[in-house]
This record gives C-alpha cells, structure tokens and sequence, in this order.
C-alpha cells in the first residue's frame, strides 16, 4: 500500500478519535503548501472565508495514529509583519485560534530565505514541525542537506518530503501528531536581537510588564513594536494609558533602527543553523530553470511563448470542450427535454414548459459548461504546478499595472475570450484581495465566444462588404472600453487597495497528478454547489417573465419590460423588441439571435431572419444594437460565479449595474453619432 493509500485509508476511518489537534500549515507561496494540505485532507476540505475576512479559508481534516487532525492551510505569506490582508489573517489564526502546533513547509532549494518565516513562528509560543519540500529538486540543483545535521541545530522536527510523489508526508503528520500531543517537549533555538538592541527590547519588556492582555506574549509585543509593526502600535496604545504609553513612544523613537537588529539577528540565526546543514552547488553551474528562464521571462521571447502557451489553452479548451459540450447539448439535454415534453403530454402547457424549458434548461446550461471547466481548471493546475504561471504573471505585470491589475490577471481576461465562466473563476489565482475582485470586474467586458457568434451573424446583415472591418473595430471597443474601466476603477473604487507585488519565481518541476486532480474535482464541485443553483433559479425566473401571463412572448412580463424601456431604446433606434431580444442573452448569448427570430417572426431561420430584420433595421440602429450586445450584462451563469468568487452580492450587482450603464450608455453615443454622419439614412 503506497503512502496516498495509507494516508486515505486513514482520512476514511470510522472509528472515533482519541483526540483533536488544530494544525496550522503554514509556508511562502509556491512552496508545495496545496500539494501536502491537499494530500493529508483529500475530499476531506471545506472551502470558505475567514471569519469576518475576503480571504479563502481551506480547512480538512485526517484521522492518524488515534487522533483526528483538523488542518486549516494558512494563506502562503513571506511573513508575519501583517503588511497585506494574508498575512494579517495568518498572523491572526496563529494568535487567536491558539492550533496545538503549526507544520511549516519550505522549499528544500532555498532554505535560507524561507527559513525567515520560520525564525517569526518561533516567536510564538507554538509548538512548529518543519517539512522540507522539494528534496528532489533541492539535489538537482546541487543542494545536499543534512536534515538531521538542522534539526539538532534547530531543537525541532525536520522532515524531508516531495509532496509531488508523496514521499515523507506519512513521517511529517506523525511527527505533527506527536509533537502536538507533547508540546512540553518543544524546546527550540529560537533567534535573538543583535546585540546593540538586546537591553533595549529588554527594557521595552519591563515598560509592558503586566500591561498585555491574553493571549498576546509581553516578549513578542515588545519585539513587534520595536518592529515598527503599525497594527501592534495601536493595539498597545488601545490598551496603556497615556501615562503609560509615553515612556515607551520616547524608547521607540529613539531606536528606529532596532528593526535591523531584529532582522539581523534573525539572519545570524539563519547562517549558524543552516552552515553545517547545507552543501550547495559549485559557482557557475547552471540550472534547467536557469537556461529555459533565459527565454520564459525574456521581454521578446517570453511575451511569444506566454501567447503560444495560453493559445494552447485557449484552444485545449475549447477546441476539446466545445465538441463535448455541443454533444451534451444535443445528445443528453434535448433527448431529455424532449422526453419530458412527451411523457407530460397530458399536462398543462404552463408545467410542460417550466419543467422542461425553465428547470431543465437551467440545468443543461449547467451540464453543458462542465467540460469546459474541467479542462479548464487542468490546464490551469497544470501551468501552476510546472511553475510556469509564475514566469506568465511576470512577464504580463507591466503591462496589465496600467488597468492596476498584476499580471496573473492576465490569463482569466484572456480567457474571457472563450467563456466568461471558467475565466471568472481563474482570478482565484490572484493572490490579492483587490486584484482579484478587479479582474472578476472587467471579465465581462472580455467578447466571449457567444458574443462573438452574434457579432458575426449580425455584421454581415447589418453592414455587407465592411462587417470584416465592423467586427474588429467592435472587438476593439470592448478591449478600449475595458482598459478605460479598469484604470477608472483602479484609481477610484480601488485607490490605495493595491498591494506591492512580489512575485516567486520557483524551480520547474514536474507536476503532481493527484493535485492536478484534486484542484480540478474540488473547483468543479464548488461550481455546481454555489453557481448551479443560482443559475437553475434565475433560468425559470427568466422562462417565466417570458411566458407569462401569455398567450406568447409578445404579451409576456418580458415584453412588458422591454416596452417599458421604449424611451431609452428610442435613443438608440431601437424598438422594444430589440430590447427584449438583448435580456433574453441574460440566458446565454446565443439566444439573442433565437430572439430576434421569434418577434420579428422568421421563426428562428437564419435567412428569414436576415431578411426580416434588414428590411426594417438601419445601419446606425445595428451598429448600436451590437455595440450595446457587446458590452452588455454577461449570462447568468457568468453572474452567478461572480457571485460565488466575490461572496457578494453588492459587488455582483454592482458589476451589472455598471454594465447596464456602460452598454446603454455607448450605444446612444454610437447611434446618436452614426446617425449624425448619415450612416443611419
């Protein structure tokens, strides 16, 4: 039985627990973190927000050796200097929520940087493990270490894994699990201040002697002042009276400089645990992830392959997806819908149609979109664990800082090309709070493929020989107006909320299949746990509005609501057909054109169609009609993941509302401007 097998086995069993543990995990970003929390929990993982936090929470649990382990993976911070909402809300579980013990994960090749987070843990008052990730790499590129060497040196457990095989994780929850279960014998070489600060933190102490309330440490409040840790700061002024803060203002500000004895001491700590522990490479040996960086993070050629490599996405997932989800479609849903339709013939017209148009119509939307997911999110999981994703974002970071993005948002808006879905749920590859609700904003305003589709079966009707050229110049406008939106929204609804970006640029290394497979089945299942229902309900909402109170849809709620919008429409040319024709995208997009054909009574017929509509639509009025398609409200199923990404429902509707805005706004400009230069005429 391999070690997954065991580990599993485990996580399953039945039986009761002798004992819970809280564990922390804990570690920088990219450092394998997901791989182990992932291995250790399985389908044993809930997935929401700290409390009263935007910040993802990933919490599982496993039973091992009698005791039942509940792992919360801590968001992956450089440190615990609560600079950004991360690293506040590590820092915040880890005073709080007093865990028995917190198992760090380093990167095995650079063990010195990630060692600084570790010198910061061992400030607490918890018992830490420490699991050193990426051996294997660590030996390829020439770094030996002797583990037991640094756990002497360090006073804790030291464990070797390669969480990518799953090698060393059996003996690294063991050693959680026995080191929780007897904290009494953690006694670890914790680092000290340089020694021209050494009394003053000294005397810091003494002025906060019985003055710090539970569960914060007198010693580690002294040190995060001299830090100059501003949540800290206000905390201590909260708690003292003026009396007696203002001895301790005068130390502090007499020793601004005590953060680079702190920090130097840490980094001598560092040197001494690490000095007989580590045999690096000789000088000048080059690495593969040297050579091929030479061309992955070039300016030229690393902008060439980004666009090869998410072309190759791009077409991996709709190219395979789009054949699967057009079978779904006709093979599965409509074979369905169509034996519903025949089982209830005795039914009544209305229950006929809300069961098999409204619920079932619903749903299929849901089926049809998950292969497009699926290949999606291993595409996604699959550039991510390579290490690849790094290298995108940062050869994408300037020029997505001019919309106050970073550059991993450049793979969701690219993305949106395709589908607005699968690329509103890859911001969560977005580290920080604001970039990622900022990229799930713009989003919309990426054409997706059904877009596209109404663009190119309008263009021609509407403007002949020139659709060619009417069709890029409007794909442009979407990309224009998304730039505008973005720097807007940047600098007004996001000033002062962007974080400095620090990317990692980690080791290649082949990627794990189970965690591949892991991150694919739990994303999958929190789309059809969050946005199926959502997109299930507003489907039968919109086959009402459009069926009732009858006898068709031209007497419906929906045709009652585009007449009601007859003043705003005539500002664009357009009747309340052309209106209604636009919502009933909000199903998905595709639909406009099937609209379209019902209330100008082609029948849905793409020829009778284009007839009926250029003989009584203009150009100017066309022109706006697309325009205003092309930035309109995204379908449902986008609304509902962006409801499901931002766990907001203000965000969300303010998204629609700034669309509805947007669209409506520019095709008046274009329509009153066409009609101007007699385009219209």
């Amino acid at each position: 039985m391999s070690e997954a097998d065991s580990i599993q086995t485990s996580s399953r069993s039945s039986s009761p627990a002798e004992h819970e543990f809280v564990i922390g995990l804990a570690g920088q970003p990219n450092v394998g973190k997901s791989t182990v929390f992932n291995l250790l929990t399985g389908l044993n993982q809930h997935v929401g927000n700290w409390p009263g936090k935007t910040v993802e929470r990933k919490e599982g649990f496993c039973f091992w050796g009698g005791a039942r382990l509940r792992i919360i993976d801590l968001p992956g911070t450089y440190s615990l200097t609560a600079g950004s909402e991360e690293e506040r809300v590590a820092r915040d579980f880890l005073l709080y929520e007093y865990p028995d013990l917190i198992i760090m994960i380093a990167d095995a090749s650079a063990l010195e940087r990630n060692m600084y987070l570790l010198a910061e843990l061992l400030a607490l008052p918890i018992p830490v493990v420490l699991g050193l990730n990426m051996m294997d790499i660590a030996e390829a590129q020439g770094v030996h270490i002797e583990t037991h060497v640094l756990e002497a040196a360090l006073g804790l457990p030291v464990i070797p894994i390669v969480a990518s095989h799953n090698r060393g994780v059996s003996e690294l929850i063991e050693a959680a699990r026995r080191l929780a279960a007897e904290p009494q014998s953690f006694q670890p070489t914790r680092p000290t201040i340089a020694e021209p600060h050494r009394a003053i933190l000294a005397q810091v102490e003494t002025l906060l002697q019985n003055r710090v309330p539970a569960p914060y440490a007198t010693d580690w409040v002294a040190l995060k002042l001299l830090e100059g840790d501003s949540e800290i700061t206000e905390k201590v002024r909260a708690w003292l009276s003026e009396e007696e803060w203002r001895p301790i203002v005068a130390v502090l500000a007499e020793h601004e400089d005590a953060v680079l004895d702190i920090a130097g001491g840490r980094y001598e700590w560092i040197g001494r645990m690490v000095r007989a522990a580590i045999t690096k490479p000789r000088i000048g040996q080059i690495s593969f992830t040297d050579r091929f960086d030479k061309i992955a993070v070039h300016p030229l050629w690393g902008l060439l392959l980004l666009l090869a490599a998410f072309g190759l996405v791009f077409l991996l997932t709709f190219g395979i997806a789009g054949p699967i989800q057009e079978w779904l479609d006709v093979a599965i849903v409509e074979r369905l819908r169509t034996g519903l339709i025949s089982a209830l013939s005795g039914a009544p017209s209305w229950l006929v149609g809300l069961l098999a148009n409204g619920i079932l119509g619903g749903a299929g939307i849901v089926v049809t979109f998950l292969p497009i997911l699926i290949i999606f999110f291993t595409a996604l999981a699959f550039l991510e664990d390579t290490g690849y994703l790094a290298r995108a974002a940062y050869v994408m970071d300037r020029f997505m800082h001019f919309l106050g993005l970073h550059g991993k948002s450049f793979l969701p808006l690219f993305l949106g090309f395709g589908c607005n879905v699968p690329a509103v749920m890859g911001a969560r590859v977005i580290d920080s709070r604001s970039g990622r609700l900022l990229t799930v904003l713009l989003t919309p305003l990426v054409p997706c493929s059904g877009r596209l589709m109404v663009l190119a079966f309008l263009a021609p009707i509407f403007f002949g020989t020139k659709a060619l050229l009417a069709a890029w110049s409007l794909v442009a406008l979407n990309i224009v107006v998304l730039a505008i939106v973005g720097i807007v929204l940047s600098q007004t609804v996001f000033r002062g909320q962007h974080s400095i970006f620090i990317m990692e640029l980690p080791l290649y290394h082949v990627p794990n299949l189970r965690t591949i497979r892991l991150f694919v089945l739990n994303n999958t299942l929190a789309f059809l746990r969050k946005a199926a229902t959502v997109i299930l309900l507003g489907s039968v909402i919109v086959w009402t509005l459009s069926n009732f109170p009858g006898p068709d849809v031209e007497h419906s709620y929906l045709a009652q609501f585009g007449r009601s919008l007859t003043p705003i429409g005539a500002l664009m040319g357009m009747d309340w057909r052309m209106i209604v024709a636009l919502f009933s995208g909000f199903i998905a997009k595709e639909n406009v054109i099937a609209t379209l054909g019902i209330l100008y009574g082609a029948g849905g017929e793409s020829i009778g169609l284009a007839r009926a509509i250029s003989a009584v639509i203009s150009p100017a009025t066309g022109l706006a009609f697309l325009v205003v398609n092309m930035l309109f409200i995204p379908c449902i199923a986008t609304v509902a993941v962006m409801h499901q990404e931002t766990r907001s429902w203000r965000w969300t509707l303010f998204s629609v509302a700034l669309l509805l805005a947007i669209s409506f706004g520019m095709g008046v400009i274009v329509y009153q401007c066409a009609h101007w230069l007699g385009i219209g005429i």
